[in-house]
């Protein structure tokens, strides 16, 4: 089964690794093809979230703020949203300490393309997500066959790769990088099954937020009331992310002192109209249910840690990537070996695939044929 999984599907297999290991970093690499993202680091204080949101305000006066992110890290520029009421929303970035518009970008980028390839292969989610989530089922199998048929593997963690020919030194690389690798295929299929349960149903119940009276969107010295309004409700409470609705007024929401939850888990909602706290979110109230769903995404994409842990999934996504790769290899010279075949390994891997090659192929064109419409959009 190891062999088989690692064989048929590994073109598959291996975008949606790569993919996800981009995606760890794709901020960043957005930042590096972005100039407008970036901003020289300065000792003084920032600037107040309503300067901030009063500049994005400003730059596109046509259009409706409607989200502002703090910065990813300091030589990050603020992030805000801004519709128009059709379409994708325009991205504007702000310096943070400064107040100034450094740039504006379109909705499509980096981020996004990964997010979405790797998500859901820029397919109707209902239909993309169980098809990429439906890999984390063979990594569990694979995980446990690889281990089964690895006798005594305990014992081979510092063993090192031996020499000869090119068959046994992959397939002792495969096993070592496969060892170090345990947790990490674990903590991926963990939460890729989660992923899996949510789509088919079992998703967590998300709070519903009271109404408020529509009006004009807060910046400048209004929202640095609000701000300070959320403060109190919740001292503990670093802003992330602030978000202008029509209907259930400013949210304000970040990380508090809950552990290991994405920014929505904490939040406080507030009536800009009054200036009253209507709603408040804490993480450490949730049920087990509801942590579990906001823990899946820190954990399947290391961001809990900030840039350490985000270099230590990168390290850990290539090496998974690698292994598809040197599993497909392993596999095609086993059946060159065993059938005295001079084809290449790459032609008997191909023909070892049988129609789960083209099948892999045909969904990697697919989402590269609807990337241009599917990244245009809001999903």
């Amino acid at each position: 089964m190891h062999s088989w999984i690692g064989l048929k599907l590994s073109i598959f297999l291996t975008f949606i690794l790569a993919t996800g290991t981009f995606a760890v970093f794709a901020h960043e690499i957005d930042w590096l093809a972005t100039p407008a993202m970036r901003v020289s680091p300065r000792s003084e204080p920032v600037a107040s979230w309503g300067a901030l949101a009063q500049a994005a305000a400003r730059a596109a006066p046509d259009a409706r703020l409607q989200t502002l992110y703090a910065p990813i890290d300091p030589w990050f520029a603020v992030e805000a949203w801004v519709s128009r009421g059709k379409g994708a929303p325009e991205r504007v970035y702000v310096d943070p300490w400064t107040a100034e518009v450094t740039g504006r970008h379109g909705w499509a980028n980096v981020h996004r393309f990964l997010r979405q390839a790797h998500r859901h292969l820029m397919l109707p989610t209902k239909i993309g997500i169980p098809i990429v989530c439906s890999l984390a089922l063979l990594l569990a199998a694979s995980l446990v066959s690889g281990i089964v048929t690895y006798k005594k593997w305990w014992r081979g963690f510092f063993r090192a790769p031996r020499g000869g020919d090119r068959r046994r030194i992959t397939g002792d690389l495969h096993r070592l990088m496969g060892l170090w690798s345990l947790w990490f295929v674990a903590l991926i299929t963990l939460t890729g099954l989660w992923y899996l349960v949510e789509t088919l149903g079992g998703n967590a119940k998300v709070p519903k937020l009271p109404q408020v009276a529509a009006g004009a969107m807060p910046t400048g010295a209004a929202l640095d009331r609000l701000v300070a309004v959320a403060r109190r409700a919740d001292p503990a409470l670093d802003i992330r992310e602030i978000r202008f609705t029509p209907d259930n007024g400013v949210i304000f929401l970040g990380q508090s002192s809950a552990w290991l939850v994405r920014d929505r888990a904490n939040a406080v909602v507030v009536d800009p109209a009054t200036s009253r706290v209507v709603a408040q979110l804490d993480g450490r109230t949730l049920s087990a249910h509801q942590r579990i769903s906001e823990m899946a995404d820190p954990l399947h994409f290391g961001t809990f840690g900030g840039l350490w842990t985000k270099v230590l999934w990168f390290l850990f996504g290539a090496l998974l990537t690698a292994m598809a790769v040197t599993g497909t290899m392993i596999y095609a010279m086993r059946l060159a070996r065993s059938a005295r075949s001079d084809a290449s390994s790459l032609k008997i891997a191909w023909q070892g695939m049988g129609a789960w090659g083209y099948i892999g192929i045909a969904l990697i064109l697919l989402t590269l044929i609807l990337t241009p419409g599917a990244i245009g959009g809001a999903s």
